[in-house]
């Protein structure tokens, strides 16, 4: 004998978690993959990234491009957990997040305006992610 599952019904504050966890979740994937991008010109040492002189924290491009690369993975990973809404995923999706900032802020002297962007929507990442409440969420992969 088999157990049926039915999930109970869904409410608007339900509708609305799903929402912004899926909003989350692709911006996440968007934000990595703009990151490994990212990695990808600077390890090549493209001529699109400004070289500043006397620079607090100056690394080599290199450096830069191997950090945002690993970041960027890191987010397209962890981006997939949040279409499971594991807790695993919110936790790690907003560490992974802040990390973005810090690194976009730490290099933008290299690549300015993008660097902000970035910011920007990682901190839309982290709100995204921290507003809503665990009892409100449920599996967007059995989302129909």
């Amino acid at each position: 004998m088999t157990a049926t599952h039915t999930r109970p019904a869904d409410t608007a504050k339900q509708q609305w978690a799903a929402g912004l966890t899926a909003f989350a979740a692709v911006m996440l994937f968007l934000v990595g993959l703009l990151d490994i991008f990212r990695g990808i010109m600077a390890i090549a040492e493209d001529d699109i990234f400004v070289t500043t002189r006397d620079y607090v924290f100056a690394f080599d491009l290199t450096s830069w491009g191997w950090i945002h690369l690993v970041l960027g993975a890191l987010a397209v990973i962890v981006s997939l957990g949040l279409l499971k809404v594991s807790m695993w995923a919110r936790v790690s999706g907003v560490a992974i997040a802040g990390l973005v900032i810090i690194a976009n802020f730490l290099s933008l002297p290299y690549y300015p305006v993008w660097s902000v962007v970035m910011i920007a929507l990682s901190g839309f990442i982290i709100w995204a992610l921290c507003v809503v409440q665990r009892d409100n969420l449920f599996n967007l992969s059995e989302v129909e």
